[in-house]
């Protein structure tokens, strides 16, 4: 009998199972564990890129984490960036580089990026960008007046950096510049007439005063001795005449170059600048380091990200019915993150 209520005891007893670790809360847009991923991403980019100029971040659309394991995690990351006014051959660091304002026709680019953190260093396997040139219409709405992107291979344009060029070379006694691309340019119509070019330029193993004999022979310094630069110049066509020519050199930079120079240096251009007006930040790249598999994944993981996305706005819809106390303020939504700049 003694043993029967025993039994009966033990079988009352509470059973303790193992309650799981709960899963760590998603990361914000916002939250600097996100922050320094961007920061890495944007770096990564920048440091990619050939052609055209610096983008800086302007907010974090969206950010997933995989665990891989422990300490070694995957993150996807989708970001808006912004053109800066540092050509991507500036040795200037990007936090010292100027976003171009709204008004100065922006240029706004779209990353996909897919990072690795293992034991709290981050490093990039993949990135997909592209950029635009915001609309003119949205230009026109906040500066009527102001002048618009023009096609780089305008022939108002080619003219100018055509003569700003010759006359750079025409007076300085330093290295003769030959073109490499040209950057970015607009054409202004009133109250008078003018063409704003700037554009990256090579120094060559010619004088300048070497040049006048046989320009043909002068050719871009070898890698290791390379100096890039950059220069804007100011064309008034009317009512008067006048140019205006600013060129500033680098000095070597090592590990820096230039890839496809312009074959004529009358238009400067990459085949994928022709008739269009602003560098496409076309980059798709995969970090060597990365497996295949990981890397080809990459933007097949990332589109399960928009349903969830929807599904949680439409769930954040229905809590909002819930009555709430007067005065009550609901927290931000984790993601997009802020706008650092402006939004286009």
């Amino acid at each position: 009998m003694k043993a029967l209520v025993a039994l009966i005891l033990l079988v009352q007893l509470p059973i303790h199972k193992a309650v799981p670790a709960a899963p760590p809360a998603p990361l914000g847009c916002d939250d600097p564990e996100s922050e320094a991923a961007a920061e890495v991403a944007v770096n990564y980019i920048n440091g990619h890129s050939h052609h055209g100029y610096k983008f800086a971040l302007n907010r974090i659309e969206d950010i997933r984490v995989v665990p891989q394991g422990p300490n070694n995690d995957i993150i996807f990351l989708e970001l808006d960036l912004l053109e800066t006014t540092c050509p991507v051959l500036s040795p200037t660091p990007l936090a010292n580089c100027s976003v171009r304002s709204f008004a100065e026709h922006a240029v706004e680019g779209d990353c996909d990026v897919k990072l690795q953190k293992v034991d709290g260093v981050l490093s990039v396997l993949a990135s997909k960008c592209h950029s635009h040139a915001d609309s003119s219409e949205d230009i026109r709405k906040v500066c009527p007046d102001c002048p618009l992107l023009a096609r780089m291979n305008d022939t108002e344009v080619l003219e100018t950096v055509s003569a700003a060029l010759n006359d750079y070379n025409s007076k300085t006694t330093d290295s003769y510049l030959r073109l490499l691309e040209i950057g970015r340019a607009k054409i202004q119509y009133h109250p008078g007439h003018v063409v704003v070019t700037e554009f990256a330029v090579g120094a060559t193993n010619c004088s300048a005063q070497e040049a006048k004999a046989n320009v043909g022979a002068c050719q871009l310094l070898p890698e290791d001795q390379s100096n890039f630069g950059f220069c804007t110049a100011v064309m008034v066509k009317a009512p008067s005449q006048d140019l205006q020519v600013d060129c500033q050199l680098y000095g070597h930079q090592p590990g820096v170059t230039y890839a496809h120079p312009g074959q004529d240096t009358s238009a400067g251009l990459a085949p994928s600048a022709v008739g269009v007006t602003n560098h496409n930040l076309g980059l798709f790249h995969n970090n060597p380091v990365a497996s295949e598999s990981s890397s080809s994944e990459m933007f097949r993981s990332m589109l399960p990200a928009k349903p969830v996305a929807k599904r949680a706005v439409a769930e954040a819809a229905q809590h909002d019915k819930i009555p709430r106390p007067v005065g009550f303020v609901p927290p931000p939504p984790p993601c997009p993150g802020r706008i650092r700049y402006f939004d286009i």
